[in-house]
């Protein structure tokens, strides 16, 4: 099975266990209908004991999230995965437009490089077997012949040992990039798949006053995971990009007659580790793009200053009214 194969059996396994979030929402309902008793509860007491109208605005609150609960997963995860999808859908083209440019161009670089190799008297031999058969007919049976012809025959294993390698090195750092693709994604589809679950019992327990954060702190976890993907193919775009300006560099260099090709593709190596080494800061540089809670903070902030500018206001406008009355007593 291969890697992409692997990765739509993922999202699949994530479409199958949707489903559970519907069962999670009956007990959510229970938690949320208590929490709500008590929230109302709360608001009216503390209106009426400082003889306040009640404000009806910030009671409608249990029971918006009560309908998110009871709809979770169309209002509530088909709202943010319709939202999001279009991310995953435009960064996995980019990926799949860089992939394919860098495989004809890898392609047409291994061309040029036989070509360069064949160019080569002294080690055509080495990548062609008609030039091989070529050399061995202008030998002689001598002794001297004969001991050219063993060292060209062990030149030519030496070669195809070395080559055979590297190009199993490289299949393993391949190998090595997809799984670390595979690990994010499969990390990314367990925690969506709990998020998503448990995602009704985190909006009741935000009904509890005092727990209000918990809402958004789901929204921002479930929006950072989601986001994983569309990361990683940003990421694999990116290398792929930069092994495609390589390649076109050492395209150009092949097209000179004179120049003799490295073999040892040592560039390739050292981005295939830089790739398996970045994977894995996926989730931080995620954790950067979506972060929640200054904004509630913020707005206490101003609410605080306004009272403390309405309590100096209040007092400023007392003592002024205070001046004037004196002024008009003492007259």
């Amino acid at each position: 099975m291969e890697f992409d194969n692997l990765h739509e059996v993922l999202r699949s396994l994530y479409d199958e266990m949707l489903p559970l979030s519907a069962d999670m929402a009956a007990v959510a309902k229970g938690v949320a209908g208590l929490g709500a008793l008590f929230y109302i509860a709360i608001k009216v007491w503390q209106a009426l004991s400082r003889a306040e109208p009640i404000d009806v605005y910030p009671l409608l609150r249990p029971f918006a999230l009560g309908l998110c609960i009871m709809f979770f997963p169309t209002m509530v995860l088909g709202t943010i995965n319709a939202i999001l999808s279009p991310i995953v859908q435009g960064m996995h083209a980019i990926l799949e437009n860089q992939v394919l440019d860098l495989n004809d161009l890898q392609t047409k670089k291994d061309l040029l490089e036989r070509e360069a190799m064949l160019r080569n008297p002294e080690n055509a031999y080495l990548v062609s077997n008609e030039e091989f058969d070529k050399k061995l007919e202008e030998l002689g049976w001598s002794p001297s012949d004969l001991v050219t012809m063993s060292g060209m025959y062990m030149e030519r294993g030496m070669y195809s040992i070395e080559q055979s390698v590297k190009n199993w090195f490289r299949e393993l750092l391949e190998i090595l990039f997809q799984a670390a693709a595979l690990v994010i994604d499969t990390i990314r589809t367990f925690f969506l798949i709990v998020l998503s679950i448990l995602g009704p019992i985190a909006f009741a327990i935000s009904v509890w006053d005092g727990f209000q954060s918990t809402l958004t702190q789901w929204l921002t976890r479930y929006i950072s995971v989601y986001l994983w993907l569309p990361v990683a193919d940003l990421f694999s775009s990116m290398l792929a990009k930069i092994q495609s300006l390589i390649i076109e560099r050492d395209i150009e260099m092949l097209a000179d007659p004179t120049f003799i090709p490295d073999t040892s593709n040592t560039v390739y190596v050292i981005f295939m580790i830089i790739g398996i080494v970045g994977y894995f800061t996926i989730p931080t540089v995620t954790g950067w793009i979506i972060q929640a809670g200054g904004a509630g903070n913020y707005m206490k902030q101003i609410e605080s200053y306004g009272k403390k500018a309405g309590n100096l206001a209040g007092a400023g406008a007392g003592s002024a009214i205070g001046n004037i009355g004196g002024r008009l007593m003492s007259k």
